[in-house]
């Protein structure tokens, strides 16, 4: 029996503006993810999805939530609809992605995390906003400041549960989803439904609907996976030569620290690197994430915070500089790259004394790797690479970067009620938590 056809964005019940306001964008068909859950969406069912990254689940969660909103008339301070995503990079590309969809109905948008001035945020919830895109910490802080009231919220939306579960922030979430009308539409959307996020659905969703296009694997027909057997004195020296490759590449290392040293490393070897980690300001790493979607800096050194929570077209290679711990820290790395029928290469740096441990993580991950030695005749690894020789000419910063605030712990979040001890009771310290950024002001915003 032959597959059905894909059925059109307007035969979801999504309106002509909308449909319109896609088409302009370049986006003409759905994904399966979207035609899946678009129609309960619109149908008011709680709804729990599970898709792989680069499914495109912001917008089937998204559109039928802009369509349910369109028409009402919101209050200042009390957004109809949240949005909970577990990183502020993740919080900034949904508002990204909802942003012409919403402008088209009439609806205004506002991201709400922390790391940036609270009392701009609390000026700009003043205003009217009908959906509010936040993590979890910093919504927690407005809602104890009273700057946001839950009580009109029609539309709850968790995204990334499972990774809001790993950061510890479901105590918040919990919190949030407490002070929204038990009788809101709740929708959930998580890689792996058990221990925390599991009681999560239970006590929160009523009678939902579970839509699953893929599970969580890596072994997608567009993604390769090698494993590069390392001597580990020539192993930063191969991490510059790949990282010399032409394309936009992904390297993943274990500390903060290690990420600042090889991000100056390698710019001091010709390569135009960025680095990202929890403890770096909000304004780096909003630049730092710009440059490396652009391609002005087309290596991006990352944290583990950047395997959740960064959403870059065309990222043809991802390199553990470190390999993974867990399978699970495997398959979210490799999942930068491969996205939405994109082909890409993943490849793991091994040095003897750690082949044991990454072949533990591989097989439970069920990665089908090859293995290919560095440092001999065999020049496999640099074709699969594309590895070349830096130009050796090292790359200035254009603005000076600010020290990393040391005791912020920015990866992890403060749990403690009130300001940590020491720092201002309101402003960007706010609680430590991980998640930073703000709204930005929209067009027809008042």
């Amino acid at each position: 029996m032959p597959d059905r056809p894909t059925p059109t964005f307007a035969q979801l019940g999504l309106p002509p503006t909308l449909v319109h306001s896609l088409g302009r964008e370049g986006i003409a068909a759905p994904f399966p993810i979207q035609a899946a859950v678009i129609p309960d969406i619109l149908a008011g069912r709680d709804v729990l999805g599970r898709g792989p990254t680069g499914s495109g689940k912001t917008l089937a969660f998204g559109l039928p939530l802009l369509v349910r909103l369109k028409g009402g008339a919101s209050r200042p301070g009390r957004p109809r609809a949240i949005v909970l995503a577990p990183t502020r990079e993740l919080a900034a590309q949904i508002e990204k992605a909802l942003d012409e969809p919403a402008l088209a109905l009439g609806l205004r948008t506002a991201a709400i995390v922390g790391g940036v001035p609270f009392k701009g945020q609390a000026v700009r919830l003043a205003r009217v906003v009908d959906i509010v895109i936040a993590t979890p910490g910093r919504l927690a802080d407005h809602l104890a400041q009273g700057t946001i009231v839950l009580d009109d919220v029609r539309i709850t939306t968790v995204d990334e549960a499972d990774h809001m579960a790993e950061l510890g922030f479901l105590p918040q979430v919990t919190e949030i989803l407490d002070r929204t009308p038990a009788s809101a539409q709740r929708l959930l959307f998580s890689a792996t439904l058990d221990g925390e996020v599991d009681t999560l659905v239970a006590r929160y969703l009523n009678h939902p609907i579970t839509h699953a296009t893929a599970e969580a694997v890596a072994a997608v027909d567009t993604m390769e996976h090698h494993v590069l057997h390392v001597p580990r004195e020539i192993k930063y020296a191969t991490v510059a030569r790949i990282a010399a490759r032409p394309g936009k590449t992904l390297l993943f290392v274990r500390t903060k620290a290690g990420v600042d040293r090889l991000t100056a490393e390698l710019r001091a070897v010709g390569i135009a690197a960025g680095g990202l980690h929890g403890d770096k300001p909000q304004g780096h790493r909003t630049r730092v994430l710009a440059e490396f979607t652009d391609g002005t800096a087309p290596v991006l050194v990352a944290t583990d915070v950047a395997a959740r929570g960064i959403h870059v077209d065309d990222v043809s290679l991802v390199v553990h500089v470190d390999p993974p711990t867990e399978p699970k820290a495997y398959l979210h790395r490799a999942g930068r790259t491969a996205r939405a029928g994109e082909s890409g290469v993943v490849v793991t740096l091994v040095t003897e004394d750690e082949r044991a441990a990454a072949d533990k993580v591989m097989r439970a991950a069920a990665v089908d790797a090859a293995t290919l030695p560095v440092g001999g005749e065999d020049r496999r690894w640099t074709a699969v690479t594309g590895a070349r020789e830096p130009s050796g000419i090292p790359v200035p910063d254009r603005v000076p970067e600010p020290p990393t605030p040391a005791p912020a712990r920015a990866e992890k979040p403060w749990g403690g009620r009130g300001p940590r001890p020491g720092t201002r009771p309101r402003g960007e310290q706010r609680r430590g938590r991980t998640d930073s950024g703000h709204g930005r002001r929209r067009r027809g915003a008042h």
